[in-house]
């Protein structure tokens, strides 16, 4: 277990030297006797030994700030599903009532994880492939399975900030592009949003702006023949993978000063357009029906499962950022009181994103004469076509479009800066001589190397391809993987254990509550989730277009590549590890090194 650097580490590395004997009468007689040699040659080694073991390691940084890493994570966590999701999942859940079970889960499935991963990275100090050997050797595969589920998500999540940054571009213009059905671009069944259209086969220029200008889907054949690359769209890609890695590629202390933008931004576009939104007709309407709650769909087993994923996937635990980003901590630093900030801020920011989409649905829902079921959609639809659609129609619309998609973009930044982060801080910690010195480098190898891998992202049917990779990249996988990390932390290395190193940092140890939480409460949170989102994986590809058979087979390879990594290292570790079958089956389950210290101190990292 590692200990904290500090003043003991230095006395236990530096003992008093003493000269051997000999060494006076050495220097004072002129005749060197074969008793000085030997007390020469045993000098030599004695230094020998002392150089070994004070040579330092590459030292860890901090944080400059405690703000910067509160900034770090509540960016990581407040992310695009905020947005597009959490409203969405709401009303259809029960309106007001779905925060019965939002909350419940949240405190007894989504904050101990979160609180638990926070505790891990700061004990530690080491990315999610260093820990395990302090933690449980044979369990090292699930940092491989985080860093390898952190890839796929580069390949997707970025395309849909670069979509963001093709609307920002679009909107420096006197009029926005999907205000009219007068372009290049669009057809005969265009008909401006607020004409009533009864034909059913009608689409608004929003729709027709986002599928047949940005994406140019109509020109794919599905996933089977994708068509080319979109040159104007692979460069907003392209843009996207330049910020995030002059973000990241100083480590803490250039994430540290993106933050600053990348996690307030959002809060303050978000109040504007909750002051413009809220005083649009209509919006009364469509916030009545965001909140009002429907108690009878509290029975409905999915409603839980709902609630159970939301908060999740809200907050990350699992992905190795929480992990990478409190690592950079002090020692000392109350990792109990930031888990419940972080996760409440998190939280209320989901539940403030209704009200500025809620407002602007029931005003759309006003202008077309129709209901808001009608109006809304889910996911990227609503952010990239149901809202900038109502922008259009808005006195300025030019000025609220720039904020909104400046907003979409700084929600995705810092989100995907905690995601290659955790990978890049795993892949520096293990191996420090030939990745951690070179970070700069290191960086933008793997950043131009993901870039490359998401290019399939930008062609014609790029599209199809994002919404698979969502679902079976980590959608699927990172449940399984959440769930054997904290099996691994709570039943294998032991409750009891892991609350002794959190009272060694922030003085007293947890209550009997977060006990229970850690030991059965969130793994059976975790299993369930991943068996219910396993039953229905097909109905979250969605109903617009049918996938074919072979995605299916795909996406289970997909989602298999990164789970098989923990068998895999078992197997592996399994074989390396000397001794007879027995001892070294026990041998990989136990950590290498204990967290009451008795046997070894480690200073910064350094066996002494």
């Amino acid at each position: 277990m590692a200990e904290p650097e500090g003043d003991n580490c230095k006395e236990n590395s530096h003992p008093n030297k003493q000269k051997p004997d000999g060494e006076n009468n050495c220097k004072k007689s002129p005749v060197k006797t074969k008793d000085c040699k030997n007390s020469k040659q045993n000098k030599d080694n004695v230094t020998r030994v002392v150089v070994v073991a004070l040579t330092p390691d590459r030292r860890r940084e901090t944080w400059n700030k405690k703000v910067e890493f509160l900034l770090a994570v509540v960016g990581f966590a407040v992310d695009l599903g905020n947005v597009w999701r959490f409203p969405y999942i709401c009303y259809q859940n029960g309106g007001g009532a779905f925060l019965i079970p939002y909350t419940i889960m949240l405190i007894f499935g989504g904050l101990p994880l979160f609180y638990m991963e926070l505790a891990l990275g700061q004990f530690h100090r080491s990315g999610c492939l260093t820990i395990w050997k302090r933690i449980c050797p044979a369990l090292k595969g699930i940092g491989y399975a985080i860093c390898l589920i952190d890839i796929y998500m580069g390949m997707y999540y970025n395309t849909i900030i670069g979509w963001a940054l093709y609307y920002l571009i679009a909107s420096f213009q006197s009029e926005l592009p999907w205000t009219s059905c007068h372009n290049a671009w669009n057809t005969r069944d265009c008909h401006p949003v607020t004409e009533i259209r009864p034909n059913s086969t009608s689409s608004s220029p929003a729709r027709e702006f986002f599928e047949r200008e940005v994406l140019e889907q109509y020109k794919a054949d599905g996933l089977n023949r994708m068509g080319p690359i979109k040159p104007a769209l692979a460069l907003c890609v392209f843009a996207v993978f330049v910020l995030v890695y002059f973000s990241l590629w100083k480590g803490v202390r250039s994430t540290g000063k993106a933050v600053w933008i990348t996690a307030i931004a959002p809060y303050v576009v978000l109040i504007i357009l909750l002051a413009r939104g809220v005083s649009l007709p209509g919006a009364a309407e469509g916030i009545r029906y965001y909140l009002t709650p429907k108690w009878h769909k509290l029975n409905n087993s999915k409603v839980w499962i709902d609630a159970a994923s939301q908060i999740f996937f809200s907050l990350g635990p699992g992905f190795g950022t929480l992990l990478a980003l409190s690592s950079y901590n002090k020692f000392n630093n109350n990792c109990y009181r930031d888990a419940v900030l972080t996760s409440s801020i998190n939280c209320l920011t989901s539940f403030l994103a209704g009200f500025v989409i809620f407002s602007v649905l029931g005003y759309m829902a006003h202008v077309q004469h129709k209901s808001i079921e009608e109006v809304g959609l889910e996911g990227p639809g609503l952010v990239f076509i149901v809202y900038p659609e109502a922008i259009a129609t808005m006195a300025g619309s030019v000025f609220w479009s720039i904020i909104f998609f400046l907003m979409l973009i700084t929600l995705g930044l810092d989100s995907t800066f905690g995601g290659l982060e955790a990978m890049i801080t795993a892949l520096c910690d293990e191996y420090p001589k030939v990745l951690g010195r070179h970070r700069e480098v290191f960086v933008a190898a793997l950043l131009f190397g993901i870039y490359i891998c998401a290019l399939p992202t930008t062609t014609y049917g790029g599209v199809y391809l994002v919404n698979m990779l969502n679902v079976y990249g980590p959608g699927l996988s990172i449940l399984f993987v959440v769930f054997v990390e904290a099996a691994g932390v709570c039943w294998l290395y032991g409750t009891e254990n892991f609350a002794r190193d959190i009272e060694k940092m922030i003085g007293h140890k947890p209550g009997i509550f977060w006990r229970v939480c850690w030991k059965y409460i969130s793994p059976i949170f975790l299993l369930s989730i991943f068996i219910f989102s396993l039953l229905s994986h097909e109905q979250m590809l969605g109903t617009e277009y049918e996938y074919p058979d072979w995605c299916f087979k795909v996406g289970y390879v997909l989602t298999a590549s990164s789970i098989i990594c923990i068998p895999l290292y078992i197997i592996y570790k399994f074989a390396i590890t000397p001794g007879s079958l027995v001892q070294r089956w026990k041998m990989i389950w136990k950590a290498e090194h204990s967290s009451d210290n008795s046997a070894l101190t480690y200073c910064g990292g350094t066996e002494v």
